[in-house]
């Protein structure tokens, strides 16, 4: 097998004694003209069980012996081949009652499942850990594959195909629905999936399960927009559950903050606990868990803009994103950093978590007895270490601590007779120096380099709505994660899109560009990253690029007829050879599902476009998931928005900028049809109050919103564009697209003009605007 310009996860079993082929044609034929199943291994490069059973099983000459003789090895990078994943997947969640990765599956030739799990214990497996995970061994399970297949295949083969086909009902997600007379998806779902959290919250930890422990940010996003939702919304809900809902996310919030998870050194979130109070993760970072957590602490920030640790938060992860070894030099972002690495330079074997850990004795070596002491309390750290010996199966974390906060300044202070001012300097020069030192003595966690678009799409959504929000708060910043959303669009664009075709690829690596075609969830959360940029910079180009997707994905992954009356998008084309079924994904998980984010995008440029076709798409994507959504609607929240869009409408706000006059001496002289007042009594001029206008819609959460930016285009002698209309480019292709904005704006008169189900309003002033808002809402203005 050859593994030049193949990413991190392919190059860990470079010098694997095992003869690993990779997914395709190649692999199937050997299997077809050898007679044998083949063995096929998924997982990623920060995976931390992967790389356990590498080291427990693919590195031992046994196991080698095993698999190379009997069946045909293939290895898999699960986030490359999501596709491939989530059909085997499936099949062993559906025969096991578990998943997860490493995942390993036994196929026939023809890719039929037989047999499938996840971590097996190797020969070389710790003697405690085989206990722990399970009694039957890897080389057990291959010695008996290798039996049955030889004496027992043609029962095998009879088998498979029972398989197959109670795995298609399995994964009939989003086809029960199809041509189903509509029971009506309405509000009151949003009150069944609140009640299902409010049921499973965990009060003294935050988190909604038991370990492992995911964060969940779709989860998360949707209980704290309760709260902002319209009225008939939270009519239903009822005021105190959604206050509820945002007492239980801010909850979480905090605890994640503050917990395990949290890289306190440096920047960043692991992927999930194993613990319930989130003290011990498995460290590996995902961007799209970055980027998912980035927007969700944004809208705790907006909701509870006086709390100094959801801002926090939201600069952490921001930067943590747009710094090495996450940011790419090319642009775009790379996709994660591992769980495992070297404690010293100078050590031979990886640890879980070893760039992360700290010792007390580090602690007085590196800090000094009374700062050491300070922090050791401010962060959890003992003597002993603070991990329980029944979550070290591997004797790693011996003596070891994971930094998690558990006091406060104000506390240390009256423990220590010190300000509080002086507890928090004292805090963060530790952190400078814990920082320095862990960064040059310690190897960093390996660097998974591909660049997979739907992830960067999530990424560029999630910085283009911080920068936004951030304009007024801290323009440097806001100016840094901008530049990295727009030069991650420059690079897709560039890299990952073909202009001819209307196709992306999925993923890109340093060494080349890969062979994948982009998955539906590549458009959906490209698209929805280029509408949160174009709100952002109102740059028609990235509204104009998510138009061309969005034509791209329908095309592509919507079912077409004749051959088919279905309705949602399929996860991969129709004409994709390697797959035994085609999928649907409508469920959230880790990632927001594919059709839950097409719906919102549909529907929000269906109201930005005034495009019919997408609205009626948007409405279709719901109901394909109707039956599902009805069983067991808190499993899909990212469709919750557009439940409510299909009763309240969608919210699209156009902000109409006014005309500059010039005065015989030449001067500009800027007034409005009535003028805004600053704090210091000076009138805001347009630009100014075409500004404010737009961040206080900017700050508002709720239902499905757009926003719209129009310049004005001067017909009239003696008017010239206001200076924003100067910096940025007219509204040309968006007045031509949307022919009811086609001479909206036009007069000079400066507005802005919010509709919603139907009902249009205007605003002619910051406080106009701000009524209206509040009676839309259903908030009393006092």
């Amino acid at each position: 097998m050859g593994f030049i310009n193949l990413h991190q996860q392919l190059r860990e079993h470079m010098n694997n004694p095992v003869a690993w082929q990779l997914w395709g044609e190649e692999a199937f034929s050997l299997a077809k003209k050898h007679n044998r199943l083949m063995f096929v291994s998924f997982g990623f490069a920060a995976c931390h069980w992967c790389r356990v059973m590498n080291r427990d099983s693919f590195e031992n000459e046994d196991v080698a012996r095993l698999l190379n003789a009997n069946f045909i090895p293939i290895i898999v990078d699960k986030d490359e081949r999501k596709d491939i994943d989530t059909v085997y997947l499936n099949y062993v969640q559906a025969t096991t009652g578990t998943g997860g990765w490493p995942l390993n599956v036994f196929l026939t030739p023809d890719r039929l499942p037989v047999f499938g799990g996840t971590y097996w214990p190797g020969p070389n497996c710790h003697p405690d850990l085989q206990l722990d995970v399970s009694p039957v061994g890897f080389i057990d399970v291959l010695a008996k594959l290798a039996s049955v297949w030889r004496d027992q295949r043609e029962r095998c083969l009879i088998s498979a195909k029972e398989i197959l086909t109670e795995l298609e009902k399995f994964s009939e997600e989003g086809n029960l629905g199809d041509g189903a007379v509509e029971e009506g998806l309405d509000i009151d779902l949003v009150e069944e999936s609140y009640q299902h959290f409010a049921a499973k919250y965990d009060g003294e930890n935050g988190g909604f399960s038991e370990p492992p422990k995911f964060p969940t940010p779709v989860n998360l996003q949707f209980l704290l927009r309760l709260s902002t939702m319209p009225p008939a919304v939270r009519h239903i809900v009822g005021e105190e559950e959604c206050d509820n809902a945002l007492f239980m996310a801010m909850h979480t919030l905090q605890k994640l903050t503050r917990g395990g998870l949290h890289d306190h050194i440096g920047h960043g979130f692991a992927r999930y606990s194993v613990t319930p109070d989130w003290s011990l993760p498995h460290f590996e970072k995902m961007l799209y868990d970055q980027a998912q957590l980035l927007s969700v602490f944004l809208d705790a920030f907006l909701l509870s803009p006086d709390d100094p640790e959801m801002l926090g938060a939201v600069y952490d992860i921001a930067d943590y994103i747009c710094s090495p070894p996450i940011a790419s030099p090319d642009g775009a972002f790379f996709s994660s950093e591992g769980a495992d690495s070297l404690y010293h330079t100078n050590d031979t074997e990886r640890r879980e978590g070893a760039y992360y850990v700290w010792t007390l004795k580090e602690f007085d070596s590196i800090l000094g007895e009374k700062e050491a002491e300070i922090c050791a309390k401010f962060w959890n750290v003992n003597r002993h270490g603070n991990v329980s010996p029944e979550n070290d199966s591997h004797d790693e974390f011996i003596n070891q601590n994971v930094l998690a906060i558990v006091s406060s300044p104000s506390q240390l202070a009256s423990e220590f007779g010190m300000s509080k001012e002086d507890i928090v300097r004292v805090i963060q020069q530790a952190k400078s120096k814990l920082r320095e030192h862990r960064e040059k003595n310690r190897p960093r966690p390996n660097l998974d380099d591909k660049i997979i678009v739907s992830w960067n799409g999530l990424a560029i959504g999630a910085l283009a709505r911080v920068s936004a929000v951030l304009q007024d708060i801290d323009t440097n910043r806001a100016a840094r994660y901008l530049s990295a959303a727009e030069k991650g669009v420059s690079f897709i664009r560039k890299t990952l899109w073909d202009p001819q075709t209307k196709r992306l690829k999925r993923v890109c690596y340093r060494g080349g560009l890969g062979d994948v075609p982009g998955f539906a969830e590549d458009y959906a959360f490209l698209i929805q990253g280029l509408i949160e940029l174009y709100e952002a910079t109102f740059k028609e180009q990235y509204l104009q690029f998510a138009d061309m997707l969005q034509d791209s994905q329908i095309a592509f992954f919507w079912p077409q007829p004749p051959a088919s009356s279905s309705i949602g998008f399929y996860s991969t084309e129709a004409l994709q050879p390697d797959l035994i079924m085609r999928l649907k994904d409508g469920m959230d998980g880790t990632e927001p599902s594919t059709n839950g984010i097409s719906a919102q995008n549909l529907y929000r440029l269906g109201s930005m476009l005034d495009d019919q076709r997408y609205s009626k798409l948007a409405h279709e994507t719901v109901r394909a998931f109707e039956v599902e959504i009805l069983q067991h609607p808190f499993l899909y929240n990212s469709m919750m928005s557009c439940v409510v869009a299909r009763d309240v409408g969608v919210r699209s706000i156009v902000v109409c900028h006014g005309k500059v006059n010039v005065n015989s001496g030449g001067s500009k002289q800027r007034k409005l049809a009535q003028p805004e007042v600053h704090g210091d009594g000076k009138d805001l001029t347009p630009d100014e109050s075409s500004h404010h206008a737009i961040q206080t819609v900017r700050a508002e959460l709720g239902g499905l919103r757009t926003l719209v930016n129009l310049h004005h285009e001067p017909d009239e002698p003696g008017a010239i564009p206001s200076q924003s209309s100067l910096k940025e480019a007219p509204s040309t292709w968006l007045r031509k697209r949307n022919r009811s904005l086609a001479k909206l704006g036009r007069d000079g008169k400066q507005r802005v003009i919010i509709c919603e189900k139907g009902v249009c309003k205007e605003a002619l002033d910051l406080q106009e605007l701000e009524k209206v808002l509040a009676e839309l809402s259903g908030v009393g203005l006092g």
